[in-house]
């Protein structure tokens, strides 16, 4: 069961409803460490002093703003504490506006909200206006330390939290090189215009996310899982005795092998296999034949 990122209130004029901010995107992406192809050891990142090279402990790195080439004022972490917004744990919607009023270059990044006990009362009546009206709630809301522009909008029978891009963090498109001008100034005819549109309609179709998977991702997996099965895997003599990795893969590797060499270097003496049914049988009819042997 997801766990909330926090609990708090979304709010528009007096009405407050309580809410739990609960994360609406899975992270699927494949993680790599980088090595040194000499010997396969992994790579490791040190904190380095530019002027001496010697590594800086934690403690002793500040936050700085470099104003100038070479010219650096350090914030302290009570400055950064005074300019934090207060209005934590909520969701405070200035405006409502047309959702879609809002260019899709501004959507960064979706989280649900989920109404707290006795809110779903509240939680319904905006969903449900939303929808007739094709609205969405604009507003700012903090997440760990930063604060963000947000909408509110409805989907299905969630209200979903969609994080806003402002309008600094956007390059205009003026900036880049574009092709100024219409159909008649690049001399496009009627016909290019009548194939395309016909074109287009014959690849139309409704939207169905779910018929778009990420297929790199599973041939790349496949192809990690034939290198484990195929005994080619890049093991550094401190990753070979590891404890258990936590994502491993049940149905490659193999358990029984890793346990034991864990419980080994621990010191510890491994658990004897168990005998099965068909071996305790088996010793028992031995014996019982050389019990008759003797007494005969």
């Amino acid at each position: 069961m997801a766990r909330p990122i926090w609990t708090g209130t979304l709010s528009f004029g007096l009405l407050n409803i309580p809410v739990k901010l609960m994360t609406g995107e899975r992270r699927v992406d494949l993680s790599f460490r980088m090595l040194d192809s000499r010997n396969n050891a992994p790579i490791r990142y040190e904190r380095v002093n530019a002027e001496t090279g010697e590594e800086v402990p934690w403690k002793e790195i500040v936050k700085a703003f470099e104003y100038d080439k070479g010219s650096y004022v350090v914030i302290e972490e009570s400055d950064i504490a005074a300019a934090a917004p207060d209005h934590k744990e909520s969701v405070d919607i200035d405006t409502f506006v047309p959702l879609e009023s809002i260019g899709p270059e501004f959507f960064e990044k979706p989280y649900v909200l989920e109404p707290g006990k006795k809110a779903e009362k509240g939680y319904v009546l905006l969903r449900e206006v939303l929808k007739r009206t094709g609205q969405a709630g604009v507003g700012r809301v903090v997440i760990r330390t930063r604060e963000y522009l947000a909408a509110v909008v409805p989907k299905d029978e969630a209200l979903l939290l969609l994080i806003l891009r402002f309008a600094q963090e956007l390059v205009d498109p003026a900036d880049y090189k574009l092709p100024e001008g219409g159909l008649e100034k690049w001399k496009i005819t009627t016909r290019e215009v009548t194939m395309a549109t016909q074109l287009i309609e014959s690849m139309s179709s409704e939207w169905k996310p779910d018929d778009y998977q990420d297929d790199f991702r599973e041939r790349l997996s496949k192809v990690i899982e034939d290198r484990v099965k195929s005994k080619r895997v890049v093991r550094t003599p401190a990753a070979a005795e590891e404890a258990l990795p936590e994502n491993a893969a049940t149905n490659v590797i193999d358990f029984a092998d890793l346990l034991k060499r864990s419980l080994e270097k621990k010191g510890a003496k491994p658990a004897p296999a168990k005998k099965t049914a068909a071996k305790k049988a088996t010793k028992k009819t031995t014996a019982r034949k050389r019990t008759g042997q003797k007494s005969a």
